[in-house]
């Protein structure tokens, strides 16, 4: 990294060092995120003494920025047009918003096609949040960093090499985007809407979701057989395969020794051509053997590249290959080896340097062609014709630089598709069927293709597993071809579903119990069942990695396994803010409430913000989709305006008293809503009651009002997914509240001595007001509380959790072992300061540091028909706490 030193501003007079520009926390977003429905890269940006200087208080900035990159000048920034960009940074604009250009010229000069970006503050003093789109996220973040670099030699005038710089994110960019093959499958995937997700840096793909994914890597795909994989590697063993049905194939034979190779090329006769049996890419075969001298001089360069060499007669014609995928030929190209004509003036080096200059010529697999190579294996198969890179052909002199014609080493490609012989696409068809390849390439050697193999001595060379397809999709000369779509129409034919019901569920309170109650319905049918919830991730109802797994990591687990049939995914801010959403779209997006909770996080300071957050999923539900929306709520219902999918309203107020749901049924829509207290389903003039608000196990009777919100989503999402009314109430009448359905929500446990314990995740004030509401509609003679809230929340936020339970006869307050960066004893005060508040007395409150001493010490004060509410932290501690006192059976 160059190094930095002290310059001065103008403005104010003193020295700035460009080093306190600090670019921080690179992290990338890599599904639909707050700021955007598509990934980003985000990070943090401190300008230390830079901080409120623009760039025009800094002497050459500007100069020095634009010298370095001169592309910028093409940024129209908020001017609308080109040179826009460049007007700001002379007429002065701010470091971060500096570096967000850069980021993103960067990434474009690399090969990315990106131009999103955004400064936003992060809330905290003096460090802004820097968001730039991205296409490939080891360019992004590598892009960014070097953003940061740049921009810190330019204030301080220290050299930097730009070219280098962008040439390496050049060869970065090459090596980790898709390669043209998977990339060409891809992009036709994508215009069908088939989900697309990549498994690893290279060309691993999952297409599809769930129980109907297919899987590829370049084109091999999940269904192509390892037997034919081996055969087609075994270039002697395809002979004989293809020899076997009558196909024409060169004779010759393979061998370990060159004495035995002297022998097989003696017997079949000469000339011949040498091939390393496992190679690919056309490495190690030599070119034309015309006696035993030539052979014996090539053996040793064959041997380099494989144990076995195969002995083969040589065959005279263009070389084709010919694209087989499922059983028929759907394009041929004829293949011509890397090659330059000469001038009479300059040499074969100059030659190659001057058709590097082609614009279609790139680093490996970047643009249409390849770059001619001037390597050792150049110089040694030019040696074989008495050349060197330094000799003039004469004008108009044809000169091979390769004995083989692949694109990789900078062959070029003619379509040849519409001139095939009908006997040939036949042999071809039938060569791919022997070898058992769904995916095949099959390398002919022929005159003309147009004509017969067995008119003009054709022969069939090799057949390829995972053949590349550039010289089909983007031939040098002819017709394109649109390969991938067979490929993609063998992994789905037409009318097969290549996804799963995806069911996103968010909002302030509720998220859990409403994300198991709709995975039990679905489980309920017999579906398997994969959801994400925040104390785990579950397979049907058997937990496979337990945490807090709301972010795109759990969803990629559940989106990734073949055995699921419906996904429902519990969806926070915290993931959203943090990694993005790990999905593109979802067929239902379900939003229960938006109510304060974390703000003053990660630049979240309002309710509104919030909302923003949370309206990323109905943002990215499907047109042909729901979005289950909460028409009590107003930040909510206003989330309509963001969605294209059909709106499902759902309702607590007993129905007729929210106009916004009469006038949306009256209209024809769908809304879930209660009605005389009854769990009612309203589809304009239809109306279907589900079941009674009592005999609803989770609503407790009915007490629990709170959950009538949650059950009303999850009746919503599960009747937009055809499931009947009947088994909708069978679900809802089946789902029971308890440490193991619902760990943390609203689990009654009996203890010895005929006190009744409450255990709750309740953890910001909406939630609390819903639960206390319920222990004061439920029968007790005293109820006690052991009360706790997580240290980050605002301070004036824990103090109204502690006003909420001031109607309490007495509490006892713990603090959680992270107290996530509160001092110890904090959140007590601040707890009682709100129970004080409301009106308890000082001597009603006890506080206990210790989690277990508090369960403890409540679970001592409660007698016969007392209840106990303990709003837990660590749930699973808290009920093993719990259980050890409690009632047999409990």
């Amino acid at each position: 990294m160059a190094t930095t030193s002290a310059v001065q501003s103008p403005e104010s007079g003193s020295d700035v060092d460009a080093s306190d520009l600090r670019v921080s926390r690179v992290r990338p977003l890599r599904g639909p995120n707050y700021w955007r429905l598509a990934p980003v890269i985000a990070c943090d940006v401190r300008c230390g003494s830079l901080e409120g200087l623009s760039t025009a208080d800094l002497p050459g900035f500007s100069d020095r920025l634009v010298t370095a990159l001169p592309t910028l000048s093409e940024h129209p920034c908020s001017r609308g047009s080109a040179g826009g960009f460049v007007e700001r940074l002379y007429e002065g604009t701010r470091l971060p918003h500096v570096l967000e250009h850069v980021a993103l010229e960067l990434q474009t000069l690399a090969g990315s096609d990106v131009s999103f970006g955004r400064v936003v503050p992060s809330g905290d003093e003096g460090v802004h949040w820097v968001i730039v789109a991205y296409e490939e996220e080891a360019v992004g973040v590598e892009s960014m960093h070097e953003a940061g670099r740049l921009v810190r030699a330019c204030i301080s005038g220290e050299p930097i090499d730009t070219a280098q710089m962008i040439e390496d994110l050049q060869r970065m960019y090459e090596s980790v985007r898709l390669g043209p093959s998977t990339g060409s499958i891809v992009e036709e995937a994508r215009r069908r809407g088939i989900p697309v997700r990549r498994l690893n840096s290279r060309s691993l793909v999952q297409l599809g979701l769930g129980r109907n994914l297919r899987r590829i890597q370049a084109t091999v795909t999940d269904r192509t057989s390892s037997i034919a994989v081996d055969i087609a590697q075994d270039k002697n063993e395809t002979k004989r395969v293809l020899g076997n049905i009558g196909l024409p194939v060169p004779r010759g034979d393979a061998v370990r020794t060159l004495e035995g190779a002297l022998e097989v090329a003696e017997e079949i006769g000469y000339p011949v051509i040498l091939k390393p049996l496992d190679a690919s890419h056309g490495r190690g075969i030599s070119t034309r053997l015309g006696g035993p001298d030539e052979l014996r001089a090539a053996w040793d360069e064959a041997a380099a590249f494989g144990r076995r060499i195969v002995v083969e007669q040589f065959a005279d014609g263009n070389d084709h290959r010919v694209l087989v995928i499922d059983g028929k030929v759907v394009a041929c190209a004829e293949r011509v080896p890397a090659r330059v004509f000469g001038d009479g003036r300059q040499t074969i080096r100059a030659l190659i340097a001057k058709e590097n200059t082609d614009p279609r010529r790139g680093i490996g697999h970047a643009k249409i062609l390849t770059h001619l190579p001037a390597d050792s294996a150049t110089e040694r198969y030019l040696a074989m014709s008495g050349r060197t890179l330094d000799t003039v052909p004469a004008a108009g002199e044809e000169v091979w630089l390769r004995q083989t014609a692949n694109l990789s080493t900078g062959g070029t490609s003619i379509d040849r598709t519409e001139e095939m012989h009908p006997d040939n696409v036949t042999a071809c068809e039938m060569a791919a069927a022997a070898v058992g390849l769904d995916i095949g390439g099959i390398d002919v050697m022929s005159p003309d293709i147009s004509v017969p193999f067995r008119e003009n001595k054709a022969v069939i060379i090799e057949v390829n597993a995972g053949p590349g397809i550039r010289m089909h999709t983007h031939p040098t000369e002819g017709k394109p071809r649109n390969v991938g779509a067979p490929i993609v129409e063998m992994l789905y034919p037409p009318g097969t579903d290549s996804t799963i019901p995806v069911i996103a569920v968010t909002g302030t309170n509720g998220k859990t119990t409403t994300t198991r109650l709709i995975a039990h319905l679905f489980r309920n049918m017999g579906r398997t069942v994969g959801f994400t919830t925040t104390d785990g991730v579950y397979l049907q109802n058997r937990l496979v990695m337990e945490g807090d797994m709301t972010g795109p990591f759990a969803a990629n687990i559940i989106l990734t396994n073949p055995t699921v049939e419906v996904a429902v995914l519990e969806t926070a801010r915290g993931g959203i803010l943090r990694a993005g959403l790990g999905f593109d779209e979802v067929d239902v997006g379900v939003v229960l409430n938006v109510s304060a909770d974390h703000l003053g996080l990660r630049g979240i300071h309002t309710v509104e913000q919030l909302a923003a957050v949370k309206s990323v999923v109905p943002a990215i539900t499907k047109r042909e989709g729901h979005a289950v929306l909460n028409a009590d709520d107003p930040l909510v219902y206003a989330m309509r305006e963001r969605t294209g999918a059909d709106i499902v309203l759902f309702s607590a107020s007993e129905y007729g008293e929210n106009e916004i749901v009469t006038d949306h049924v009256t209209r024809g829509g769908i809304a879930a809503v209660v009605e005389e207290d009854t769990f009612v389903i309203r589809r304009g003039r239809l109306r279907i009651p589900i079941a009674a608000e009592h005999d609803v196990p989770l609503t407790l009777g009915g007490a629990a009002r709170f959950q009538r919100d949650n059950v009303l989503a999850a009746m919503a999402a599960a009747y937009v997914q055809g499931m009947r009314y009947d088994d909708i109430r069978a679900g809802l009448l089946s789902f029971f509240p308890s440490p193991t359905t619902t760990p943390g929500r609203m689990n009654m446990i009996q203890v010895r001595g005929g006190g009744r314990v409450l255990v709750d995740y309740a953890h910001n004030a909406a939630a609390i007001a819903g639960l206390v509401d319920f222990v004061f509609r439920t029968p007790a003679a005293n109820r006690y509380c052991v009360l706790t809230v997580p240290g980050d929340r605002r301070d004036e936020d824990i103090r109204e959790a502690g006003r909420l339970c001031a109607r309490f006869d007495k509490v006892i307050i713990k603090e959680d072992i992270d107290r996530r960066g509160r001092g110890r004893g904090e959140i007590a005060r601040l707890l009682t300061e709100g129970l004080v508040a409301g009106g308890l007395e000082p001597d009603q409150v006890e506080v206990m540091y210790e989690e277990d001493e508090a369960i403890n010490r409540g679970l001592d004060l409660i007698g016969e028909d007392d209840l106990l509410v303990i709003h837990a932290d660590k749930v699973k501690a808290t009920l093993e706490v719990v259980r050890a006192r409690a009632v047999q059976g409990a």
